[in-house]
């Protein structure tokens, strides 16, 4: 077990120093950033964005001034290990970011950032359904007849501060 842990250990070793010797985010990649991500939302579906996802992924993790408060508890994604939900995850990320991008006035609003992170994954959810109409989560059908309903920010409150200690 202690070998495991060790091993574990010394395979994040190298990224947590890098990450810890590394400065905040310039202006300058914040609007790479947000230039990538909005890409990104445009078209999900696209191969050829690969190089700026993953620089949008590094990046998010390398710099100190990013944090982001992931809370998945409001949809299974049913295609977790797939494409298609490595998609819907990129979308909450890059929604998340973009917002915290957005919104840097000092404030931290984490129940803003999360509901950011829904409404970014009900958008590509539904880009993707366009493109394979059958391909329907229930989960996250849910979540679009709450948005329709008008009811997704009081939803996305109450499950916020009950299962992601906001």
């Amino acid at each position: 077990m202690l070998l495991r842990f060790l091993g574990i250990f010394l395979l994040f070793l190298p990224f947590t120093a890098s990450a810890a010797d590394r400065g905040p985010s310039t202006p300058a990649e914040r609007k790479q950033a947000l230039e990538y991500i909005h890409r990104f939302q445009a078209d999900p579906l696209n191969p050829d964005l690969t190089p700026e996802i993953q620089w949008v992924v590094k990046w998010t993790m390398a710099v100190p001034d990013i944090r982001l408060d992931l809370c998945t508890g409001f949809f299974k994604l049913t295609k977790a290990g797939s494409k298609e939900g490595q998609t819907l995850f990129n979308a909450m990320v890059f929604a998340q970011t973009a917002y915290l991008l957005e919104n840097s006035d000092g404030q931290t609003d984490k129940l803003g950032e999360i509901q950011a992170g829904v409404e970014g994954v009900l958008h590509v959810y539904e880009v993707l359904l366009k493109a394979s109409p059958k391909d329907r989560q229930p989960d996250l059908d849910k979540l679009i007849k709450q948005r329709d309903k008008g009811m997704l920010a009081k939803f996305v409150e109450l499950r916020a501060t009950s299962s992601c200690n906001i």
